[in-house]
């Protein structure tokens, strides 16, 4: 567990605690929603949740705060931190979450592409380096560090099928800046379980705005 993992993890274990569980609830509602029966024997199961808590951390704010965990840390007297922990936490706030495709991998670090950004980066010494498809898009959040970036641990790989709906979707949203782009990213994971779901249904009707199956 890295130094950023830690301090997640401990902003997390609050915001998880016994005085949210009807927060908690509804956050797992609203992640999981038509996704089916989620099965906690499934072979997913660990990295949907580590999903599920990258979106709750990062992105989706709390009811009675109006902030995200990570915004609303500083309220909370129980949390107390070293300044230390302050750095990371600020680091954390500058996090980068889009969609990706892989250039190359090369020496223990990966080249990547941010598809919304159009902007070439590099994960230098990863400790994630297998499992990456150039044909595959997938989605994470990078953080900040040192003049390279590590990946969390909500990764989202959509199949190769599924390229040429989300990068006309990204195309879409890069022309209206009103659109909300962790929206687009959260239905995306939706009918990446649909697809996962419905393994004899062409993607196409999965990945779809109009298609029976869409989300």
């Amino acid at each position: 567990m890295n130094e950023y993992e830690k301090v997640i993890e401990k902003i997390l274990n609050h915001f998880v605690g016994d005085d949210f569980k009807n927060e908690l609830a509804l956050a797992k509602k609203e992640f999981f929603e038509n996704a089916g029966v989620f099965d906690e024997q499934s072979e997913h199961y660990e990295s949907r949740m580590a999903q599920f808590y990258d979106w709750y951390f990062f992105t989706r704010d709390l009811v009675g705060f109006k902030e995200t965990p990570l915004e609303a840390c500083h309220l909370v007297r129980e949390l107390r931190f070293t300044e230390d922990e302050l750095r990371i936490i600020e680091i954390l706030k500058k996090h980068r979450h889009s969609l990706f495709e892989v250039i190359k991998i090369k020496n223990g670090d990966i080249y990547i592409k941010d598809l919304i950004a159009n902007k070439k980066l590099i994960v230098k010494a990863s400790p994630y380096l297998f499992g990456f498809n150039p044909n595959e898009i997938f989605e994470v959040r990078l953080i900040p560090h040192l003049d390279s970036y590590v990946f969390t641990r909500g990764f989202c790989f959509h199949p190769e099928s599924a390229k040429k709906f989300i990068l006309s979707e990204i195309k879409t949203h890069r022309k209206d800046s009103d659109l909300d782009l962790d929206l687009m990213m959260l239905r995306l994971i939706k009918m990446r379980y649909k697809f996962e779901q419905y393994k004899h249904v062409k993607p196409e009707l999965i990945y779809a705005n109009q298609g029976k199956l869409g989300i």
